[in-house]
């Protein structure tokens, strides 16, 4: 995996997506409450990016994340990534419980 240590700069949050998507409403939900900024590629908007998520991921249904050189996967693993506290270290941040606010 290639994440940054923290403190470092975080690594490129790719989401190809459709508008139309409710999959796709749920993790952009999730990246958005957790600040995370990341770039949303529209399939239908940019045909050739579907190939290029195909190619990228293996799979054909959206969303699809990618944070740094690693596949997150769909909605599903995004979520369950974050339950599992393997959300903010992927990103290059201190664990959630570990963070001072």
């Amino acid at each position: 995996m290639n994440a940054p240590a923290v403190g470092g700069n975080p690594p490129q949050v790719v989401m190809y997506a459709t508008d139309w998507c409710p999959y796709c409403a749920r993790a952009r939900q999730l990246l958005e409450s957790r600040q995370v900024v990341f770039q949303e590629i529209d399939i239908e908007a940019a045909p050739e990016a579907r190939a290029e998520m195909q190619r990228r991921s293996g799979r054909t249904s959206v969303p699809q994340i990618f944070i740094g050189d690693v596949h997150v996967g769909g909605c599903d693993d995004l979520h369950a990534l974050e339950a599992r506290g393997g959300l903010e270290p992927l990103l290059g941040r201190p664990p959630a419980s570990n963070r001072r606010g």
